[in-house]
């Protein structure tokens, strides 16, 4: 069986507050508010989808915010360490003055010959902005967004996986996903997919930190695209025959999915890019109303009661 992945679909996290979450996703860098949803599994959480103009796979971070005390992760091996965007190389000036104008320490390095701007949003969980030659507008602009369009975020450059040995995880990233493997450099080593281009490059590093733990300010999972419903069987016979134990196709209303953990402990996600977000909200309004699955409509009223207070993301009117 030959399947290779196109790339990133979406990296779900954890966060805490969701207006704080909201707030500097869209406030700050930019992204859509796409979709305000619930956690299928839990709907007392919001679900919510930050992205482009349209919310188009590849450029969603998503987040359940985990508003209990005492849910704090704990960062360590089995864990996204990063999850980067590429923005064009004129764009990095810009950046940098817009996250030190919003009280966000900004480090500043070189990887692979490109330029990286290090940081963490509110809940600690890192982020990178990667100025890529490569990083053209494939994403729709936000034309209503606080970000000039011309230095918004182009969608996914890629994520960094932390596990306590390369080996195993690299087997699935390159006989199954069809990576393959691009470079090295003071420990990292740089995949890319067949594709090639931003989002499709996922970096392994170790780390002796020990198990991470899930919880606040960790990254939940990772998500790959599937081109189709009909390649997800596909993906489960792959995965199976890798010695891993998918789930069953789950219907998460804007795409279909199948999760399976890879050897290094990190949840992989195999997501369709349809049907997309305009199932049942149109594309002018997006985020605006809290969307419930047909199956949970009947509970909206107790749902609604039970989620914690949230006015939508604050945007600062006066930002250029």
């Amino acid at each position: 069986m030959s399947l290779h992945t196109p790339g990133l679909h979406h990296v779900t996290a954890i966060a805490g507050d969701p207006q704080a979450n909201a707030d500097f996703y869209v406030g700050t860098l930019g992204l859509r508010f796409v979709k305000k949803t619930v956690n299928h599994d839990d709907t007392g959480t919001y679900h919510f989808y930050f992205g482009d103009g349209e919310g188009a796979p590849g450029t969603n971070i998503t987040f359940f915010p985990w508003t209990d005390q005492g849910r704090e992760g704990r960062f360590g091996a089995g864990q996204t360490q990063t999850t980067a965007y590429a923005i064009p190389p004129e764009s990095v000036e810009y950046w940098c003055d817009r996250l030190e104008s919003e009280g966000v320490d900004v480090e500043s390095e070189t990887r692979f010959d490109e330029t990286v701007l290090r940081f963490a949003d509110p809940d600690g969980i890192e982020l990178e902005l990667v100025a890529a030659d490569d990083a053209e507008l494939d994403a729709t602009p936000w034309e209503d967004g606080p970000v000039p369009t011309d230095h918004q975020l182009r969608g996914f450059y890629n994520v960094t996986l932390a596990v306590d040995e390369v080996g195993p995880t690299e087997t699935i990233l390159t006989d199954v996903l069809g990576y393959d493997l691009e470079g090295e450099t003071d420990g990292r080593r740089r995949y890319r997919s067949a594709t090639g281009g931003p989002g499709s490059i996922v970096d392994l590093v170790e780390t002796d930190a020990g198990r991470g733990r899930m919880g606040v300010g960790t990254v939940h999972h990772v998500a790959f695209v599937a081109e189709s419903v009909e390649e997800q069987e596909q993906w489960r016979e792959a995965y199976a025959d890798a010695g891993l134990s998918p789930s069953e196709v789950i219907d998460r209303t804007y795409f279909q999915s199948i999760y399976t953990r890879e050897p290094g402990g990190i949840l992989f996600e195999m997501a369709t890019t349809g049907p997309g977000f305009t199932e049942d909200e149109a594309l002018d309004e997006l985020g605006e109303r809290l969307a419930l699955p047909e199956w949970l409509e009947d509970e909206r009223e107790q749902i609604e009661a039970k989620l914690p207070a949230f006015d939508g993301p604050r945007i600062d009117s006066s930002a250029d």
